[in-house]
């Protein structure tokens, strides 16, 4: 008895930590294969993880490199685990059928089972619930309807005449790209429409911010936007100093967006509310405090308000922002109570969880997301 006690002893920390982390090869071969899956850009299970991915924080700013290179990042990788399991309804049959249909190897498929079940077993009702929820505002399509390209775009590739050109199912070929005049191209994200000028309805304009990250330069914005919706101007920091030339998409509207570059960087700034745009995390102009808490997935630092830096960003405490290129600069609502309001004012650094913060209406005054 006792000889069998001390061989369960020594087999059963084993057996957890088999349980509870991935063999590299098998981490490499979800990858790879959740890879080529993402091609599919209207696979219904694609789109709810690249939500969840982007809403989370896990897929940083360049979702498409994040998506194609998760053995690089451990994180991501186990973001898009625990969202498929999501998608399956956190139940391990479904899940163990969507992984068989991603085409893994045998021997891959129920260490993956096992890894996610019991990294987030703790989380099923809240995972299910998010879930609901999440269909039931239409925050993401119960439904896909097969990709339709825009007149314009068939006409400009010569395919016009084309019936199949119409009613495409797989978005990963239907990808088109932008020439400027320097003769670069701006690769479309796959299966979105060209776009549009300032007039169009938002019903055929792609508003999402993540190609811009692929821009490095303003020719490429015109060709993108249309030169009369694109204006040159100086642009500022968020403390007011000079910061250069930036370009300014839909300017003096609720849907003006500031781009800059920099070498092989560029950024984005957002100030205005109410604006059209899906911005990455999904985090935006007019957001509480507690938002960006539940984004980051930690309390984090900003600097004391009415002082050098006040408001801004010091310290995403290793959330999932840090390293990420997200800078916010915060704005009080309620800061007519002097006593209140000098508690996070001055030189020091406030926590965001400090009873003052709560109390004063803190919300996104400003926002910037630079490409890495």
């Amino acid at each position: 008895m006792k000889r069998i006690i001390a061989i369960l002893a020594f087999t059963l920390p084993l057996t957890i930590q088999a349980q509870t982390k991935l063999e590299d090869k098998i981490a490499e071969d979800y990858a790879t294969k959740f890879a080529k899956r993402y091609e599919v850009r209207n696979d219904s299970l694609i789109v709810f993880v690249t939500e969840q991915m982007s809403r989370s924080g896990a897929a940083g700013l360049d979702i498409d490199k994040t998506m194609t290179e998760l053995v690089k990042d451990p994180a991501a990788l186990d973001a898009s685990l625990k969202f498929i399991y999501q998608y399956s309804n956190a139940n391990r049959q479904q899940f163990i059928a969507h992984l068989r249909a991603m085409n893994l190897q045998t021997n891959s498929v129920f260490p993956l089972a096992t890894y996610t079940v019991n990294k987030f077993k703790g989380e099923n009702k809240a995972l299910l619930e998010e879930k609901s929820t999440l269909y039931t505002t239409g925050a993401i399509p119960a439904t896909l309807p097969p990709l339709q390209l825009p007149a314009p775009a068939l006409a400009d590739n010569g395919n016009s005449s084309s019936p199949d050109a119409t009613s495409t199912t797989s978005e990963s070929s239907t990808s088109t790209a932008t020439t400027t005049a320097s003769g670069n191209a701006v690769p479309a994200e796959p299966g979105s429409a060209p776009a549009a000028p300032a007039n169009a309805s938002a019903d055929n304009f792609n508003w999402d911010v993540r190609p811009i990250f692929k821009v490095r330069e303003p020719e490429q914005l015109y060709a993108l936007y249309g030169k009369d919706n694109v204006v040159a101007r100086s642009a500022q920091d968020f403390q007011g100093n000079d910061a250069g030339t930036a370009y300014f998409i839909f300017p003096d509207t609720d849907n003006e967006m500031e781009v800059s570059f920099e070498g092989t960087k560029t950024g984005v700034t957002f100030t205005k509310e109410n604006s059209k745009w899906k911005p990455p995390f999904g985090i935006k102009v007019g957001d509480p405090l507690d938002k960006v808490v539940k984004v980051n997935g930690r309390d984090f630092r900003i600097n004391g308000f009415e002082w050098d830096n006040g408001g801004e960003i010091a310290d995403w405490e290793g959330g999932a922002f840090a390293g990420k290129g997200v800078n916010i600069m915060f704005k009080a609502n309620n800061s007519s109570d002097p006593k209140l309001y000098d508690q996070v004012t001055g030189d020091k650094k406030v926590k965001s969880d400090a009873s003052a913060m709560k109390k004063l209406g803190v919300v996104i005054e400003k926002i910037t997301f630079v490409s890495n």
